[in-house]
């Protein structure tokens, strides 16, 4: 009989990095941050240097282990080219309280997003499911076998028949829900090369993919205050809102 011994799974070591973080509070229990698009969350099987746990580490003393070595802290993820506020726990008491308060869907969300294509609503809501592409792994997609899926959708600002500025708040947290959903009901987000590589507007140079967190309210997971956090709009997004307006000059500011 032949027996087969497997090789010992070698540790992977994250090294902490001076990466410079945009912090909008920390405390003793957790920090938020304001991510820039193109910062990886957390290493994968390919990357382990130059995320955001390599940056947190550096600047948490006490991160380590929390949570998993690979996601030390990290209760929740915005995709690499998503900017905007994120919160991570600093200890295992307020990993557990924030994955909690996620799990139940407590953590109010808003994103800004900008789609090609205008809304006739104002207001719209998209309920379907998600799951993982069964042949690209990279991708999800919206299947009614999914997981349950809702997003609630509001136009802040119309580029004439062209594109619009919408707030999306999902009440669930599949991955890349928003930019799925979006595109379900018609309006793909500018810049996602993953689930709409060819949609263009004549005369826009897109950066990145046009999504950001723009709004995070939570309860402290010590304290149970609550609280809110606004990440401001970088520069990249504010820059295409601005070509938008130049030029569609019949754009039309939707009330909020």
């Amino acid at each position: 009989m032949e027996v087969l011994i497997p090789q010992k799974v070698e540790k992977t070591e994250i090294k902490p990095e001076p990466i410079q973080l945009d912090v909008l509070y920390e405390d003793e229990d957790i920090i938020v941050i304001n991510k820039p698009a193109g910062l990886l969350v957390h290493p994968t099987a390919t990357k382990n240097t130059g995320t955001l746990v390599n940056a947190l580490l550096f600047h948490c003393d006490d991160l380590q282990g929390i949570g998993g070595e690979h996601r030390p802290g990290i209760v929740h993820r915005l995709d690499r080219e998503t900017s905007g506020v994120m919160v991570v726990a600093k200890n295992d008491l307020a990993h557990m309280n924030l994955s909690i308060q996620f799990k139940k869907r407590t953590v109010r969300k808003e994103y800004l997003a900008i789609a090609k294509g205008v809304s006739p609503r104002t207001e719209w809501i998209v309920v379907a499911g998600i799951k993982r592409h069964p042949y690209n792994r990279l991708k999800m997609l919206v299947a009614e076998d999914g997981k349950p899926s809702e997003t609630w959708f509001k136009v802040l600002k119309k580029f004439a028949d062209a594109a619009m500025l919408v707030a999306a708040y999902p009440k669930s947290g599949r991955t890349h829900q928003i930019r799925l959903h979006l595109k379900h009901a018609g309006y793909p987000i500018l810049g996602d090369y993953l689930y709409a590589r060819n949609v263009r507007i004549e005369g826009l140079e897109i950066p990145r993919l046009m999504l950001h967190a723009v709004k995070l309210g939570f309860h402290h997971p010590r304290t149970g205050k609550r609280l809110e956090f606004t990440a401001s709009l970088p520069e990249d997004f504010k820059k295409v809102i601005r070509r938008l307006a130049d030029i569609f000059s019949s754009s039309e500011m939707v009330s909020r």
